[in-house]
């Protein structure tokens, strides 16, 4: 694995994991979080804007796991998860923080 494809794995992950909470909500019809609310990331924005960036995620996700390779191998795997993995423990901390407050 060249180091741009483990990169490129790193970050499908990542973006792949934002997907779902962005979905969900937006396709739910509630509103939630996204770096173009008011203030960034703390706001709430609307349904629709949920769902283009869950799309958005959707997309780039998709390009990066196909650059990486991520199916090809046991360490490009990995490498992705960790993607998934840090993005959503940091997103359940910083939610939860939010929620508390």
């Amino acid at each position: 694995m060249t180091w741009y494809q483990g990169v490129a794995c790193f970050f499908a992950g990542m973006f792949l994991a934002n997907v779902v909470p962005h979905f969900v909500h937006g396709a739910s019809g509630d509103r939630f979080p996204t770096p173009f609310a008011h203030p960034p990331g703390r706001g709430l924005s609307s349904p629709m804007v949920n769902v283009l960036w869950a799309l958005l995620n959707l997309v780039l996700g998709v390009i990066l796991f196909r650059v990486g390779r991520v199916s090809s191998g046991t360490e490009q795997q990995i490498v992705f998860f960790a993607g998934i993995a840090l993005l959503s423990i940091q997103l359940s901390i910083g939610f939860q923080k939010r929620q508390r407050a």
